[in-house]
């Protein structure tokens, strides 16, 4: 469910790339990350089907990012340590609107596509802990 929704909003994502690897390819960039969190971001205007999103090639050029219309993407993944001596992958994503106009299409889209957010979120992470068993 998460590949085939990627690959809607983002046309020309490949149906085998990993969700790791999706965060390190255009049109997203890693931020900053370390042995165990990734930081990754876009901008653009995320509500349309053109990949039109602009290429950010670091941390400063997604801070300083201010084009009308559109939206900054920041996702970070890391990984704690349970209580049971395990370990939990953990993902968090934020979408700032940069004016108001943007503020608008992000709410008629998250209207959409927010009442998928549990179904695709359970599925990311029963499939990286499917993983992580095999490996």
């Amino acid at each position: 469910m998460l590949g085939t929704a990627l690959r809607w909003r983002i046309p020309g994502t490949p149906a085998d790339l990993s969700f790791r690897d999706l965060l390190r390819t255009y049109p997203f960039t890693v931020l900053e990350e370390g042995e165990h969190w990734s930081l990754s971001g876009m901008c653009g205007r995320i509500w349309t089907r053109a990949r039109d999103y602009p290429r950010i090639d670091d941390a400063g050029q997604f801070r300083a990012w201010d084009q009308p219309g559109t939206v900054r993407v920041i996702i970070a993944t890391w990984v704690e340590r349970g209580q049971d001596g395990g370990h939990a992958l953990v993902s968090e994503s934020r979408v700032q609107a940069v004016d108001a106009r943007a503020g608008m299409r992000l709410r008629m889209l998250w209207a959409v596509v927010g009442r998928l957010e549990r179904l695709v979120g359970g599925e990311v992470l029963r499939a990286a802990v499917s993983r992580a068993e095999r490996d």
